[in-house]
């Protein structure tokens, strides 16, 4: 019985690792390495769609995000969101984001993001949105977008990134 539980753990791991949906590919550009660019599926209408990405600097001059462009969308801006006296505000930064040498930036739900204006069509799940990153140093960088579901928090993991969440379904005293 311990034998057909265990081979059963790793059918089953197997199944989550190659099931799972492919991480965002790594883009450098000069000295910036983009990771986890992902956005999330708006429903049909939506005018607006987020995008959030880390930008790491590993060189020794700083950097600046300052827009974009895409496809599927007639403008991209940078965006801050923040919270002042209990009442969200969103605002466009200008200026952009600089990314300090040495530093990431992350590009996340609730704090620094990129805002898709005037949608041409709904983001769904599982699609790949090409956007064009504008930088003041690095110019003009082409990365995908891995759009993941509507109250998704984060780009999608692989099980091998040892989140808890990854192995769900899982019964709670199977071992491998």
């Amino acid at each position: 019985m311990k034998k057909i539980a265990r081979t059963l753990a790793y059918t089953t791991f197997l199944a989550f690792l190659f099931a799972a949906p492919a991480l965002a590919e790594e883009v450098k550009a000069g000295d910036l390495v983009i990771t986890q660019a992902w956005s999330r599926a708006t429903p049909a209408g939506a005018k607006v769609a987020g995008g959030y990405l880390t930008i790491e600097n590993k060189g020794a001059a700083p950097d600046r995000l300052i827009g974009g462009s895409a496809d599927v969308a007639d403008k991209v801006q940078v965006h801050e969101m923040t919270m002042n006296n209990g009442v969200m505000t969103m605002r466009p930064l200008d200026q952009g984001v600089t990314i300090e040498p040495g530093k990431a930036v992350k590009l996340a739900p609730g704090g620094y993001h990129l805002m898709l204006l005037d949608l041409k069509s709904p983001l769904k799940r599982g699609d790949k949105v090409p956007v064009t990153l504008e930088f003041e140093k690095a110019g003009k960088v082409k990365v995908s977008f891995d759009v993941q579901g509507v109250g998704a928090q984060g780009p999608a993991t692989s099980p091998s990134s040892g989140s808890k969440k990854d192995m769900k379904g899982m019964s709670p005293g199977m071992k491998m």
